[in-house]
């Protein structure tokens, strides 16, 4: 998700720390760990929180918007303004593939069918799947936890893996296409195959595993606007990709890469209007400079906002913020009106 695998790492451990004592406690098929819980605020304005990669679930249930992210900890609002928080919800089975303390990316909430699912990045780093060109690679994957509430716990389901052991896949999203079946859309890592992608698998209609095979939607090399750090071509990384339909009815997809330094916000369009693409890159960026990871939803007043990140390096260390747009729908391209402020 970042330029540098040493990056990720540095960064990761940033927003959860692995180094905090656990406790155990029975549940479901097995034991599960769980992180003794951060320093629990209330009222805190958004722009003062530190995250990377933000999802926003605006649950009408119960009225209230859970965020989560990098880090996997839930934080709730009733205004979008201040913020309770953060809590641990997750879960995980400490005898699986995961290990007692993964590293948790690029958290998502969807509620979907009467539960709510949490999609997230889990990392192994004591397992080793590859090394290409002289970079370790660790047990990295997608996986799917369930509840029963939008606020967790969140446990695993039936499936122990839901993509290949042997690849780095990160930044799982959920998408129901025309066709009525649930796909899980995600990225396989620039750092083994040198030239990230999105890819698409079909997911069971319960979401407790995945059906049939994998297929490539678009490659990091396909957009016009990346470039790499030398400008000479595009960007290899491909990040958090989410989809979405106009009001139109036209199929797009939010997604991030890097113009040199400068974490960049793009989007495609599907021309076929499925997931099957095949998918067009827009020529241009569609938020400002250093914003990226990039999701919608509809505050209560049925505005579209995108909820992301702003990207800054401080005095060599990388500093994070969610960050709202005002978006626009209703023509045959999503558009970014203005920063936005509750």
């Amino acid at each position: 998700m970042k330029t540098t695998l040493k990056l990720l790492l540095v960064f990761g451990l940033m927003v959860a720390p692995v180094a905090t004592p656990t406790f155990i406690e029975s549940g479901g098929g097995g034991a599960y760990a769980q992180r003794r819980l951060p320093h629990y605020r209330e009222g805190v304005p958004l722009d003062s929180i530190q995250l990377s990669d933000p999802f926003i679930l605006a649950d009408s249930a119960t009225h209230t918007y859970y965020m989560t992210g990098t880090g996997g900890l839930l934080w709730t609002s009733r205004n979008l303004q201040t913020w309770d928080g953060p809590r641990h919800v997750v879960e995980i089975d400490t005898a699986s593939w995961m290990g007692p303390h993964p590293q948790i990316w690029a958290a998502e909430l969807h509620h979907y069918r009467g539960k709510y699912y949490y999609f997230a990045t889990f990392t192994n780093n004591a397992v080793t799947i590859d090394s290409v060109a002289g970079r370790r690679i660790p047990r990295r994957a997608c996986h799917v936890l369930v509840s029963d509430k939008p606020d967790g716990p969140y446990r695993p389901m039936a499936s122990p893996v839901y993509l290949p052991a042997h690849m780095p896949t990160l930044d799982a999203t959920l998408f129901e296409d025309t066709d009525g079946h649930p796909y899980m859309v995600f990225c396989h890592e620039w750092l083994q195959n040198l030239d990230g992608t999105v890819e698409r698998i079909r997911l069971t209609d319960d979401l407790t595993g995945t059906y049939g095979t994998m297929r490539t939607l678009f490659r990091a090399s396909d957009s016009p606007w990346s470039r790499n750090d030398e400008g000479t071509g595009p960007n290899q990384v491909t990040d958090g990709p989410f989809l979405f339909r106009t009001q139109t009815g036209r199929l797009g997809m939010l997604w991030t890469s890097w113009i040199g330094k400068v974490y960049t916000q793009g989007v495609a369009y599907s021309a076929s209007g499925t997931i099957e693409g095949p998918w067009v890159q827009e020529p241009k960026p569609i938020t400002p400079p250093n914003y990226g990871h990039g999701m919608l939803f509809r505050d209560w007043r049925g505005r579209l906002l995108c909820a992301i990140h702003s990207h800054q390096v401080v005095h060599g260390r990388t500093v994070r913020h969610p960050h709202l747009f005002l978006m626009d729908d209703e023509g045959d391209r999503l558009t970014t009106l203005a920063n936005f402020k509750p």
